[in-house]
């Protein structure tokens, strides 16, 4: 059974939380958390598949990057951060600290959370897949990938940073490698803008963040009128 922990102190919103979940996976278990102390607790008695989070619990204004430090150190449990504090600075906080996502309480509906949640449980069991076999983490020609940090790709032993869609995109690329990924395709990871031009200018910010490390990246071909394809010793 599938395991998720929604650590928020607003008790409407967790119920919601809670409510969208099991809506987005019937027979899914939710554990409720509701103070710093109480998650961690839980945190070092269970394993989850996935942690909603919010950062300020009561009058701890961060307890949830405290939270986020305990489960990097123990499980690499991935964290879906649902919070008030504005995304504009708290975004690129989370990326840092290897959180999957970043939404801002008022600001995404209900399909926008459960997509998200989704596209999480799917990397989740894309890992246990990995971990069957005896490999976490794809190593092709110094690009390396693990299924629940895809937004911390790593070349040539340094991260990329990327935007959250350009790093979806890139995921759709190197999955299918030496195979062309057609525009439709890619119109199915990006959540907006679904049009050729959008997609070139995500791939253009791919190509440039590889160049910052690597000025003779040339892995990630155009397909004239088809769509681009990731092609490795380039």
């Amino acid at each position: 059974m599938v395991k998720v922990a929604v650590i928020e102190d607003d008790l409407p919103t967790s119920n919601q939380l809670k409510s969208w979940i099991e809506s987005a996976k019937p027979g899914i278990q939710v554990d409720q958390w509701f103070s710093r102390d109480d998650a961690e607790a839980a945190l070092a008695r269970e394993t989850y598949d996935l942690v909603v989070l919010d950062i300020e619990l009561g009058r701890e204004r961060h307890a949830g990057v405290a939270i986020i430090n305990v489960i990097n150190k123990s499980q690499a449990t991935p964290v879906l951060v649902v919070s008030a504090m504005p995304a504009t600075i708290y975004r690129s906080i989370m990326k840092a600290l290897d959180a999957w996502d970043y939404l801002q309480k008022a600001t995404f509906e209900e399909a926008d959370f459960i997509d998200t949640f989704l596209e999480i449980l799917r990397a989740v069991k894309e890992r246990k897949q990995h971990k069957d076999n005896g490999k976490q983490v794809e190593i092709i020609d110094e690009l390396a990938m693990d299924p629940l940090r895809q937004r911390s790709p790593i070349w040539r032993g340094q991260r990329i940073n990327l935007p959250l869609t350009a790093q979806r995109i890139l995921a759709a690329l190197f999955a299918s490698r030496g195979q062309v990924v057609s525009y439709d395709d890619l119109y199915e990871v990006v959540k907006s803008g679904r049009n050729r031009d959008n997609i070139r200018k995500h791939v253009s910010t791919i190509r440039d963040a590889f160049r910052e490390i690597d000025p003779g990246f040339e892995c990630i071909e155009n397909v004239p009128m088809r769509g681009f394809r990731w092609v490795d010793g380039k």
